[in-house]
């Protein structure tokens, strides 16, 4: 993953495609973790794009599971 994914970017995702992203992106991670760990990271940056991707994600995936509980309650 060269680019930064936008969160335009990713709202256009459907969930599945959003879960395989965080998924890559966690295993993306975990890895940089273990190179830091072992003095081979090429490039600390990696390690602050991976999460805040990660957060992103998170935080679509959090927006769409809240709008279709609102969608789903009777109204008051």
């Amino acid at each position: 993953m060269g680019k930064t994914t936008t969160a335009s970017e990713l709202r256009e995702m459907s969930d599945e495609q959003l879960a395989l992203t965080l998924k890559e992106s966690r295993e993306s991670l975990f890895r940089l973790r273990l190179q830091a760990e072992t003095e081979r990271l090429d490039a600390p940056s990696e390690l602050k794009r991976h999460r805040r991707l990660i957060a992103r994600i998170k935080t679509i995936q959090n927006e769409r599971a809240r709008a279709a509980a609102a969608a789903a309650a009777p109204p008051a």
